[in-house]
């Protein structure tokens, strides 16, 4: 995948995320707290990887992406919790769960490739 693409992915993934945090009670504690941490998860996958994008060095770059990693995969825990806590369904979070863990393993090949060129 190119960079531009997967800029472009990210970007729809972080509006995406967005979209959810709308739907979320925002009157009840619960929803509230789910609410800003995934906000805060969702939009820095796109954010991290434009920083990636412009990393200073491969060790910079494999840095960078790991922390995209990480954000993805906490946006996939905070839509879990929603799904167990019942405010929202499987159903209407399959296809944004489904695009977490796509960009995980788009993430996960390039930091795999970029360790082995750096050998």
């Amino acid at each position: 995948m190119s960079h531009d693409n997967l800029k472009e992915r990210t970007m729809q993934f972080a509006l995406r995320v967005l979209e959810v945090v709308n739907v979320l009670p925002a009157k009840t504690l619960k929803g509230r707290n789910i609410s800003d941490q995934l906000c805060r998860s969702g939009t820095s996958v796109a954010a991290n990887y434009r920083a990636a994008a412009r990393a200073k060095s491969p060790a910079d770059f494999i840095h960078k992406m790991g922390t995209v990693e990480e954000e993805t995969d906490e946006v996939l825990f905070w839509l879990e919790l929603i799904v167990r806590s019942e405010m929202l369904s499987a159903l209407r979070l399959s296809s944004l769960m489904q695009e977490a863990n796509e960009i995980i393993a788009i993430v996960v090949t390039s930091i795999r490739t970029a360790k082995r060129n750096l050998k």
